[in-house]
C-alpha cells in the first residue's frame, strides 16, 4: 500500500516540473474555445402550439344516423405524416423560402433539412400539438412553422371531406353494381315460377298435401262409382223382372207410352273448382299485403299476377271441360230416356190386354225407370270424374321427381336473392350515412383546432447556450494543460525517490543529499510561482471579462471585444 500511494504521490510532482507547459496549453485552448464559441451562428427557435378537440355536440345527436369517424386516430396519424415531402414542398413557397433558392441542389438541401428540424410533438389524450423549427433567421422560422400550422388545420379536413367523397363514390358504384345483380334475380326467379307453376314451394297447399289428396279423391269417386253402378244394376233387374212375359198377366199395363220425361238441363255450379279457387285467393291476399310495400313493377307483385293469370286460365278450361262433361251427361240422360221409352213400347207391344194393367203397376214401373235414368246419368259422371283424378294423379306422380328438384332451385335462387337484396338495402343505408356524414363535415366544425400559441420566437437566440460552451472551454483547456504536462512527463521520466532509483539501478542506496536553495534561487522560485499564479489568475480574468461583455452588451448596447458572443 504504501508503494502505491509512493507511486501516485511521483505523478504529480514528475507533472509539476512542466507547470509552465501546462499553463501555456490552457491559454492556447482556452482562447481557441472561446473563439469558436464566438463565431457559432445564432439559432432562433420558433413554436407554436395548437389544441385538437374532437368532442363535438353533433356526435351523440347523429349517432346511429352518421357514420361516426375515429377522428382522434385521424388526428394522430395527420401529426405523425405531417412532416412529408409534399408538405414540405408546400411549406417552403408558403414561407417563401423558394426565392432564395437558386439551384436545384439548394432546393433539395432545404427540403432536406426542413425534413430534419422541423418537429411535431404531442398528441395522445389531450390532443396537444406543439410545432417547432430552429433556424439563424427568426422571421424565417417563424414563417416555416405558421405554414405548417395552416398545413395540419387545413389538411386534417381536406383528408376528410376527400375520405367521405371517397366512401360515397365506392358505395354508389357498389349499389349500381348490386341494383343489376339484383334486377338480374328478380327476373330469375320471376322466370322460373313462371316455368314451374303448381310445382313452387308456397303457392297454397304443399306438392305432396296435393299428391295425398288427389288419391284420396280418386278413391272417394271410384267408391261412389261403384256404388252407382251396383244400383244402376239392381234397378235393372227390377225392371227386367217387371217387363218378363210370364208377369205380363198378372201386371196389366195400359196400351199407351210412358210419357218422356224431360231432363232438365245441368248449369255448371259455382264452386266446380275448390283448389284452384282458394289459390287464386291465396294469391290475391298476398298481392294486397305487397301491394301495401312495393310498387306494380315489383319482381314479386309480377310474379303473383303471373300466377294468377296462369290459375285463371287453368280455371277457365276445367270449367270448359266442365261444361263438356255435363253436356255428355245431358246426352247420356236423353239416350237413356230414348232406351226407356223403346222400352216401354216393346212390352207394350208384347202385352196381350193392355186394359188388364192396374194405373199403380204403372206408376211403379215408371218410378223405376226414372230412377233407372238417374242412376245412369250418376254412374256416367262418376266415370268422368273418375277420369280426371286419375288424369291429376298421373300429372302429379309424373312430376314427383320434379318437385324436389324445382323446391331445392327455388331455395337457391331465393336465398341468392335475398342476400342480394339484404345487401343492396345495407349499401343503400350506408350512403345516406355517408351523405350525412359529409354534409355534417363540411357545414359544421366536428373537429375543432384552437391555437394556444401563435407562432412566436424569442428575443434571444435558442442556441448556442454561450455561457455554457464558454465554462466548458475554461474546463477543457485547464484539463488539457495538465494531460499535456502529464503526458510530457511520461515522455521524459525522472527519478524522485529513492525506491525508484533502487528498482532503475539495481544497486543498493545507503544515502540521500537533499538539495538546499541559496537565496538567489529561492527567490527566483518564487518569482516563477508567482508568475504562474498571475497567468492563472489572468486566464481566469479573461473567462470572467468574456461571461460579461454579452450581459453588458445587451444592457448598454455599446461595442463589444466579441461581437458574436
Amino acid at each position: 500500500m504504501h508503494q502505491l500511494v509512493e507511486q501516485l504521490l511521483s505523478y504529480p510532482k514528475a507533472t509539476w516540473q512542466y507547470r509552465w507547459h501546462a499553463a501555456a496549453a490552457a491559454w492556447v485552448v482556452a482562447v481557441a474555445g472561446w473563439i469558436a464559441v464566438a463565431l457559432l451562428p445564432d439559432r432562433y427557435e420558433a413554436l407554436a402550439r395548437v389544441h385538437v378537440d374532437t368532442q363535438s355536440i353533433l356526435r351523440p345527436l347523429l349517432a346511429g344516423l352518421a357514420m361516426q369517424p375515429n377522428d382522434n386516430q385521424i388526428v394522430e396519424m395527420m401529426g405523425r405524416t405531417l412532416i412529408s415531402r409534399p408538405n414540405v414542398e408546400r411549406v417552403i413557397k408558403m414561407a417563401e423560402i423558394d426565392a432564395k433558392l437558386k439551384t436545384a441542389a439548394d432546393y433539395e438541401r432545404m427540403v432536406t433539412r426542413l425534413t430534419k428540424e422541423l418537429v411535431v410533438k404531442g398528441g395522445g389524450v389531450q390532443r396537444l400539438f406543439t410545432i417547432t423549427f430552429t433556424d439563424r433567421d427568426p422571421e424565417q422560422a417563424k414563417r416555416v412553422v405558421q405554414a405548417l400550422l395552416s398545413i395540419f388545420v387545413e389538411g386534417s379536413q381536406v383528408d376528410k371531406r376527400k375520405d367521405s367523397e371517397s366512401a360515397r363514390s365506392f358505395i354508389d358504384e357498389q349499389l349500381k353494381a348490386y341494383a343489376e345483380r339484383l334486377t338480374a334475380a328478380e327476373n330469375a326467379v320471376t322466370a322460373f315460377k313462371r316455368r314451374n307453376v303448381g310445382l313452387m314451394p308456397g303457392e297454397g297447399q304443399n306438392f305432396y298435401t296435393r299428391l295425398s289428396e288427389a288419391r284420396a279423391a280418386l278413391s272417394q269417386a271410384r267408391l261412389e262409382l261403384t256404388e252407382a253402378e251396383q244400383g244402376r244394376d239392381a234397378i235393372r233387374k227390377r225392371l227386367a223382372a217387371e217387363a218378363s212375359p210370364s208377369l205380363a198377366d198378372e201386371r196389366p199395363v195400359p196400351d199407351v207410352v210412358t210419357p218422356r220425361v224431360g231432363t232438365p238441363r245441368v248449369a255448371i255450379p259455382e264452386a266446380v273448382t275448390p283448389e284452384i279457387d282458394a289459390r287464386i285467393l291465396a294469391l290475391q291476399q298476398r298481392l294486397d299485403g305487397l301491394r301495401l310495400t312495393y310498387t306494380e313493377r315489383h319482381p314479386d307483385i309480377v310474379g303473383v299476377l303471373a300466377s294468377m293469370d296462369q290459375l285463371k286460365e287453368q280455371k277457365r278450361h276445367e270449367m270448359e271441360q266442365k261444361q263438356r262433361e255435363i253436356e255428355q251427361k245431358q246426352r247420356e240422360l236423353d239416350q237413356a230416356q230414348r232406351e226407356l221409352e223403346r222400352t216401354q213400347r216393346e212390352a207394350n207391344e208384347r202385352r196381350p190386354s193392355p186394359a188388364a194393367a192396374t194405373p199403380r203397376q204403372d206408376l211403379v214401373y215408371q218410378q223405376l225407370s226414372i230412377s233407372l235414368a238417374e242412376f245412369e246419368a250418376s254412374v256416367a259422371s262418376l266415370r268422368a270424374r273418375v277420369t280426371e283424378y286419375e288424369r291429376r294423379l298421373g300429372e302429379l306422380r309424373a312430376a314427383t321427381n320434379a318437385a324436389p328438384q324445382v323446391e331445392a332451385e327455388f331455395t337457391q335462387l331465393t336465398r341468392d336473392y335475398e342476400v342480394t337484396k339484404q345487401n343492396y338495402e345495407q349499401l343503400a343505408k350506408r350512403r345516406e350515412a355517408a351523405q350525412l356524414t359529409g354534409d355534417m363535415q363540411s357545414n359544421t366544425d366536428v373537429v375543432g383546432f384552437r391555437v394556444i400559441d401563435p407562432p412566436r420566437v424569442s428575443a434571444t437566440p435558442d442556441w448556442p447556450n454561450r455561457p455554457l460552451f464558454k465554462s466548458l472551454a475554461l474546463l477543457i483547456a485547464l484539463a488539457g494543460g495538465v494531460g499535456l504536462a502529464f503526458l510530457i512527463s511520461r515522455l521524459r521520466p525522472t527519478i524522485n525517490t529513492e525506491r525508484s532509483l533502487r528498482e532503475l539501478s539495481g544497486l543498493a542506496v545507503y544515502g540521500t543529499v537533499i538539495l538546499t536553495r541559496t537565496e538567489a534561487q529561492s527567490r527566483k522560485y518564487r518569482v516563477e510561482m508567482s508568475a504562474l499564479v498571475v497567468c492563472m489568475l489572468a486566464l481566469l480574468s479573461v473567462y470572467a471579462a468574456v461571461m460579461i461583455a454579452p450581459i453588458v452588451h445587451r444592457f448598454t448596447n455599446s461595442p463589444t471585444l466579441f461581437p458574436f458572443s
